[in-house]
């Protein structure tokens, strides 16, 4: 019991550690929150502190979720189950930080960490994926939710060529229900034709909030 408690806490409390809101805390003196979107995540660290702030967010956001899936690797060894919850919490935890009043980020970041912990190989895909997308799209959202789907693609692709556990197809489609849904006032936007375009920067691009739907 108190190793399912470890993990249950502990995978949680590290995805809630507000990493973008310490990154541009200590380079600008901002609350990121009341920058852009109001999200903590490498996106909004970047308009509130330059691509600098957002590198350093997406970077310890990438490792919050690799460290989840270790925890669960050391608490409970060869067990994939265990091993997916972690990354669901960690993804949780980065979106509705108890730090940061339930609020954060969208869930991209540790959403790739967990899954390249889970199964290496898929950084070869996941981290190219990130600028491609972006160059593509021209949306953080948009690039978001195309991450977020191709996670359960990889591990789907894992459990049929390579006979992999078809527990991270799971934890792909439950993370993609989480980030779609953090993204919600993105669609809205994206809609209406009021969403900001990424730019990429090395001094911050927004001072204020993006009007909410």
């Amino acid at each position: 019991m108190t190793q399912h408690i470890a993990l249950l806490m502990g995978a949680y409390l590290l995805g809630s550690f507000p990493t973008g809101w310490m990154v541009v805390r200590l380079l600008t003196g901002q609350d990121v929150r009341r920058v852009g979107s109001g999200r903590t995540g490498g996106t909004n660290a970047m308009r509130a502190g330059g691509l600098p702030a957002g590198l350093l967010t997406g970077l310890g956001d990438l490792l919050k979720g690799a460290l989840a899936i270790l925890l669960a690797r050391a608490l409970f060894p060869d067990q994939p189950m265990a091993e997916g919850i972690a990354g669901w919490l960690v993804v949780a935890g980065h979106n509705w930080s108890i730090w940061m009043g339930f609020r954060g980020g969208a869930g991209t970041a540790p959403n790739i960490g967990a899954a390249i912990a889970l199964w290496p190989p898929s950084a070869a895909v996941l981290l190219p994926m990130v600028p491609l997308a972006a160059a593509l799209t021209g949306y953080a959202s948009l690039t978001s939710l195309i991450l977020a789907v191709t996670v359960p693609a990889i591990f789907a692709l894992r459990a049929i060529a390579f006979h992999g556990p078809w527990v991270g197809i799971l934890y792909g489609l439950g993370t993609l229900g989480m980030v779609a849904w953090a993204l919600r006032p993105n669609f809205r936007r994206l809609r209406e034709g009021t969403e900001p375009r990424l730019r990429i920067s090395m001094r911050p691009t927004h001072s204020t909030r993006i009007p909410q739907p």
